[in-house]
């Protein structure tokens, strides 16, 4: 620990070489009993029981049956994920994004390790450990580079960050109450956060509290896009002047498609904000770490322009980082939960790994994932899977295609005969669905290949 004090107990546990050793050891014990789940399994003749048992039980107890037969057994390696009925699945999800470096991976499981050693469980704003210190510390450290951010607050989610950002943006701009978000946007589940998410589905039977204009996402087909998205934008602001506190958007539209836009697109509508003193906020919660930098907003170019951005995911807790301007008053934003002391050690670790290793810049390790993923995908469409693979892109690690005719009933059954023989992946966008994946940093070309060869029998089936 640096600035160590050598009468300090906790400071002392974490200089210790025997404690130290004894973490490797048992990390080294666990990934002993893992070395054999690098590959896809079918379920085991002996576990079939056990697993239906696990996942019946786990939909009665919620109320709602499970997406997907799965279950994890706790145990992983690499892209490879154990299942309680016995099978190994390639996780390309992630758990909608938090495994960024799969399952079972040494330096992350050993930092969790140390944050439980710790004499709390969950740390919280009022009477942080030194983990939150650091996090915190860090995560300034990171985006003011290439930003004018320069405070951070932490949360256990995503949800909370966006919350604690739109509250600061509603206070510094107060009387302004209403937010500008894109269509297709997704920003959470909370009441206010399910209203600037943009899916029905995900607020059926809430109230609509009209505090949230719309505007289009980039529509590369028209060449007036921008254009015209701008002049919308504006139309809103001159329809309700001084009204509105924030414009919020994702670096990378998520569930709507995962869509991306050049930096052409949002220069204006960000200078525009500026001249009318509306929050620039970037919800980083699922880009944060994936696009090739740490923030999608140095991948864009955009940083001196962000007044918020929220990220979580990653992260394994979430944070709300903020510019001077935008600092909250006390009062405004607190927590008794800011993440637990094992969460609050990966995240950290995380962060370390990523831009220690090689993984950042045009030439690192993230892109270079990206491009042999799509270089797959593309491989497919014109080959084997001729035309049934269309449109791969994405920004990073977070890579989408459109499957079959893209219609939802095909999609959500190519997910099931997908995970039946071996990967785990998702939906996104609406007419057309579209398939997602969220990469696993240390997936290998091997990996891919097994990839390849799931997809291309699964397409097969579906189109018998």
């Amino acid at each position: 620990m640096d600035n160590s004090v050598k009468s300090l107990a906790g400071h002392r546990i974490l200089n210790s070489t025997k404690i130290s050793k004894m973490i490797s050891d048992l990390v080294a014990a666990v990934q002993e009993e893992e070395k054999a789940l690098g590959a896809i399994r079918e379920p085991l003749a002996e576990a079939l029981d056990n697993g239906k048992r696990v996942f019946d039980e786990t939909g009665k107890f919620r109320g709602r049956a499970l997406n997907y037969q799965f279950v994890g057994t706790g145990a992983g390696h690499g892209p490879y994920v154990e299942v309680e009925d016995g099978s190994v699945k390639m996780d390309l999800i992630n758990g909608i994004g938090v495994h960024i470096f799969g399952h079972g991976n040494t330096r992350i499981r050993e930092a969790a390790v140390r944050g439980a050693l710790s004499d709390v469980v969950m740390q919280g704003n009022l009477e942080p450990n030194h983990e939150y210190a650091k996090v915190t510390k860090k995560l300034i450290e990171l985006a003011s580079k290439n930003s004018r951010l320069k405070y951070a607050w932490l949360s256990t989610c995503g949800t909370m960050a966006n919350e604690n950002a739109y509250k600061a943006a509603r206070q510094k701009n107060t009387p302004a109450k209403l937010v500008i978000a894109m269509q297709n946007a997704f920003a959470g589940r909370s009441t206010m956060m399910a209203e600037i998410t943009d899916n029905p589905a995900y607020k059926e039977g809430l109230p609509n509290y009209n505090e949230v204009l719309r505007i289009p996402w980039y529509d590369a087909s028209n060449p007036k896009s921008s254009e015209d998205i701008l002049r919308k934008f504006k139309e809103h602001v001159a329809n309700n002047p001084k009204q509105v506190a924030a414009f919020v958007f994702e670096p990378m539209l998520g569930e709507g498609g995962y869509r991306t836009a050049p930096r052409e697109f949002f220069i204006p509508i960000l200078e525009f904000c500026k001249e009318q003193h509306i929050a620039v906020w970037a919800d980083e919660v699922q880009t944060f770490m994936r696009t090739g930098e740490m923030f999608a907003f140095e991948t864009l170019g955009i940083g001196q322009y962000i007044d918020l951005c929220t990220v979580a995911k990653t992260l394994q807790t979430g944070a709300t980082l903020y510019t001077e301007e935008y600092n909250p008053k006390p009062g405004l934003v607190s927590g008794t939960f800011s993440g637990s002391s094992a969460s609050l050690s990966a995240g950290y670790e995380a962060m370390e790994i990523l831009t220690t290793g090689g993984y950042l810049g045009k030439s690192g390790k993230i892109q270079a994932l990206h491009s042999e993923f799509i270089g797959m995908l593309n491989r497919l469409n014109e080959t084997t899977c001729k035309g049934q693979l269309r449109e791969a892109g994405g920004m990073g690690l977070m890579i989408a295609v459109t499957p079959l005719d893209g219609s939802k009933d095909k999609v959500n059954k190519l997910l099931q005969v997908l995970y039946k023989n071996g990967m785990i992946a998702f939906s996104c966008g609406r007419d057309p669905y579209r398939l997602r994946f969220l990469l696993p940093v240390i997936m290998q070309k091997a990996d891919i290949e097994a990839a390849s060869k799931i997809l291309e029998k699964s397409i097969l089936e579906m189109l018998q």
